[in-house]
């Protein structure tokens, strides 16, 4: 959890990435998010150059120019001009500074999606691959195994999915997949997918039903919680047969459950011995 400057400064360079690239290209965007998500990489590597990045006892225009002298010429000039503008800000810690290029190297990638009007299909793409890395172990230790050469991680993410999601979808699990930074990787794509609705400015709903939905019942289910919550919910449903009927519905750290299987278990805890 970022602290207060912390949070301050994310806010403040995410809003100037929107004004840096509000009239960037989709390709322009994609690069950018390449980019950044490399100087990710470096950072992660170079311990020394991070801290003195964020050290808050160095002048801010002293931060600014080491970060330029350090990437200039080696990626874009728009990525150069981001990565200046979050050294100048004041974090909390290291890791936080490193943790907004992150955000912001995904944030370009989902404005390109939204330029393209996939966003919808990206959010859908993430949250569902997220599932899939829950459940296949195998799979996930694979992709997550940062002693293997990243390029071999990458090789298998496209072995397994090319063909099957977009290029935005692609790109960011491909950021992912370089650098997870100890995180676990079905948790971290699930971020991505809640990233994705946040852009759209809504907030995901994870609903867990014995059944698939029609697009009918998930139409209706999102109303109702928009009208619960005061919000525009975006709906994403898990599909697991042991809740046997109804629906469980988490938002954020709220679980509603109205699942037969929690009914039956609660009944059972009042039964004699």
């Amino acid at each position: 959890m970022m602290q207060a400057s912390s949070r301050e400064a994310l806010a403040l360079v995410r809003d100037r990435l929107d004004e840096m690239t509000a009239q960037s290209g989709v390709d322009d965007l994609r690069q950018l998010g390449g980019e950044l998500s490399a100087v990710v990489g470096v950072l992660s590597r170079e311990r020394v150059l991070l801290r003195h990045l964020a050290d808050p006892a160095v002048d801010e225009r002293t931060r600014s120019g080491l970060a330029g002298g350090v990437f200039d010429g080696k990626v874009g000039a728009t990525a150069v001009d981001v990565v200046r503008e979050v050294a100048r800000q004041r974090w909390s810690s290291a890791r936080d500074l490193i943790g907004a290029l992150e955000l912001l190297g995904r944030q370009a990638v989902l404005t390109a999606a939204e330029r393209e009007n996939t966003l919808d299909e990206t959010e859908d793409e993430l949250f569902r691959f997220s599932r899939v890395l829950g459940s296949e172990n195998s799979l996930r230790a694979l992709l997550s195994d940062t002693t293997a050469p990243a390029d071999r991680r990458l090789t298998l993410l496209h072995r397994v999915l090319d063909g099957k999601v977009g290029r935005d979808t692609m790109d960011l699990l491909e950021q992912a997949v370089r650098a997870p930074r100890g995180q676990s990787l079905d948790v971290l794509v699930g971020q991505l997918a809640e990233q994705a609705a946040q852009r759209r400015q809504r907030v995901v709903a994870l609903v867990t039903a014995a059944a698939a939905l029609t697009p009918e019942q998930e139409e209706r289910l999102a109303r109702a919680l928009s009208q619960i919550y005061s919000r525009t919910i975006s709906i994403q449903v898990e599909v697991d047969p042991e809740v046997l009927g109804g629906l469980v519905v988490r938002v954020g750290d709220e679980v509603i459950d109205g699942s037969v299987a929690s009914r039956l278990a609660n009944a059972g805890r009042g039964l004699p011995s």
